[in-house]
């Protein structure tokens, strides 16, 4: 679980505690244990099978594909798969490959619901930039209609590992990846992912920091996930 949700479940206890020995009834404690016992189930931390196999993408988040989409960026064409998260899917955000985290930009903005388009640009956000594997991913963090929280626990020149636990959104949000315009995507409008263990795309050939291509050593058969210890949902 993060941490988050013992800070916010046991003070709600506590809350509740208060309130049986000053009014001598608990009838007055349903809605604080209540409330804790959301926030506990709330801020969840499941261990998840990680992929193994070059090339992969993996999911940052858990929720439901709302798009995959050809866009143009000052890089040049790119893909972008956008993630849905609603107040009951896990919040934890993973990281989509290996690598080095090259970049950390926090955008202030709105917070409009996060199902609308819009909010890729305008909402509250955090752009993070790995590069690893031969090539360079960008996932959003973005804040939605009650969302108002993005944590975020690394900083540039940090290493992280595919599937890595990087941070969360609060309370319903969006994450986007932003991917190599020759990534083969692997998923579909409406499809529902879970962080770290759904692949989202795949690389059909590896590229090197210096844009030469090399074939992918691995057949797409061959991927085996790497379970964490105490692997849970």
């Amino acid at each position: 679980m993060v941490r988050d949700g013992y800070i916010y479940g046991l003070s709600l206890l506590a809350v509740a505690a208060v309130l049986v020995w000053a009014t001598g009834t608990w009838y007055w404690s349903i809605v604080p244990v209540l409330l804790a016992a959301f926030f506990l189930w709330f801020f969840r931390d499941p261990q998840r099978a990680i992929p193994k196999g070059e090339g992969l993408i993996v999911s940052p988040a858990d929720g439901v594909v709302t798009e995959t989409a050809r866009i143009d960026t000052p890089k040049g064409p790119r893909q972008r798969i956008s993630i849905f998260l609603n107040v009951f899917d896990v919040h934890v955000n993973r990281t989509p490959i290996a690598g080095e985290i090259t970049a950390v930009r926090y955008q202030t903005g709105k917070f409009l619901n996060a199902m609308n388009q819009e909010c890729a640009e305008r909402n509250e956000q955090n752009i993070v930039t790995v590069r690893g594997e031969g090539i360079e991913i960008v996932f959003k963090q973005i804040a939605g209609l009650i969302a108002r929280r993005i944590v975020f626990n690394y900083r540039e020149g940090d290493r992280v590992e595919r599937g890595q636990r990087v941070g969360l959104i609060k309370f319903g949000s969006r994450t986007d990846v932003i991917l190599p315009a020759e990534a083969d995507i692997r998923v579909k409008t409406g499809q529902r992912v879970k962080g770290g263990s759904s692949i989202i795309a795949e690389m059909a050939e590896s590229e090197t920091m210096a844009g030469v291509r090399e074939p992918r050593k691995q057949a797409r058969a061959s991927v085996k996930p790497e379970i964490e210890d105490g692997e849970g949902a």
